[in-house]
């Protein structure tokens, strides 16, 4: 399992750690990543994802992952969220 989030395409970083007598030896920054279930008001059902902590405040702030989905560019997106987006899409057609 890959440590990238499926909404925003957050991944790990790298860098130093650097002690105090200034010894620099590689390291990486992991993204903080949990495993949710988030609903979906258009579909009507839970969908699991692994998204990073700032991720799931944005799908919060934005009103719920439906509305997240709308907004988010679809480079950003893993395949499973690309899936997601046309299928909420398709549903909210389908009553327009």
């Amino acid at each position: 399992m890959s440590r990238v989030c499926e909404l925003t395409g957050k991944g790990p970083m790298v860098g130093n750690n650097v002690s105090h007598a200034k010894n620099r030896t590689r390291r990486r920054f992991l993204p903080n990543l949990n495993d949710v279930t988030l609903q979906s008001e258009t579909l009507g059902r839970g969908i699991k994802m692994r998204i990073s902590a700032s991720a799931l405040r944005s799908v919060d702030h934005r009103g719920g992952l439906d509305a997240y989905l709308a907004k988010a560019k679809d480079t950003e997106l893993s395949a499973n969220a690309q899936k997601v987006k046309k299928e909420i899409a398709k549903a909210q057609a389908a009553v327009a």
